[in-house]
């Protein structure tokens, strides 16, 4: 089964973050896949971002949720960059790559920001090239509950329940999401194991590594059998896959 390649951001260690040109490149590098951040404008629109407000890219100390899209266009995420650079909604993304895997991270909290990202995705026929992730499993859930027809990823709570939890007791309360998108370890916890990995497989889950950007280390978990890897540095992951 090929591994997939998720570029972190983009092409992150080449050019700004989250922005067209950064996916673009992120492609050309041999990623075979887009992980990217979603937050949603004052005016409901879905747009790429990391942060909340747009001060560590554009030097612009706005929110992104009180800004519209109007004026987020406006901002320049260049950053020591030549030339200049914007943040893209997700729909130009989608457009940008057709037929390109996209893991979108959903930032904004609450309901409204899930049926936001939901919305755009159905209207680009997307459904089945976008995985839904967060951190937080509340999002996921309302995600879930607007009968999302991709996929999603596990929520924060969800992949501690996974790792802490007997197989038996999950097999009859099953979790709802379908890839458990980890770091190799946290909260004391290791998951670059063969024991995590076989028991993710077991329930259909498969496994996403973040962020991976030492090629050693990209092979030595898909010899754990990991079913991707998010790197900033596809350059230099790609060929170690």
């Amino acid at each position: 089964m090929a591994i997939a390649l998720y570029a972190h951001r983009g092409a992150a260690a080449e050019l700004p973050e989250n922005t067209l040109s950064a996916f673009r490149r992120a492609m050309e590098l041999g990623a075979t896949a887009i992980e990217t951040d979603a937050h949603v404008t004052q005016d409901g629109h879905v747009v790429l971002s990391h942060d909340a407000t747009g001060e560590r890219a554009a030097g612009v100390p706005f929110r992104i949720a009180e800004s519209t899209i109007e004026e987020v266009r406006t901002w320049d995420v260049a950053r020591g960059h030549a030339g200049s650079f914007r943040i893209p909604t997700l729909e130009e993304a989608l457009e940008e790559l057709p037929g390109v895997l996209f893991n979108v991270d959903c930032k904004s909290p609450g309901r409204d920001a899930a049926a936001a990202l939901v919305r755009v995705v159905r209207r680009m026929g997307a459904q089945d090239r976008v995985l839904i992730a967060s951190f937080r499993t509340r999002t996921l859930r309302h995600v879930r509950r607007l009968g999302y027809e991709g996929k999603t990823s596990l929520g924060q709570t969800e992949i501690l329940r996974l790792a802490l939890t007997p197989m038996p007791i999950l097999r009859s309360l099953p979790l709802q999401g379908n890839a458990a998108q980890v770091p190799t370890g946290a909260l004391g916890l290791r998951f670059d194991t063969r024991r995590f990995v076989d028991k993710c497989h077991a329930l259909g889950l498969v496994v996403d590594y973040w962020t991976i950007d030492d090629p050693l280390e990209a092979g030595r978990l898909v010899a754990l059998g990991a079913d991707g890897i998010m790197t900033n540095d596809p350059r230099r992951v790609a060929p170690a896959l």
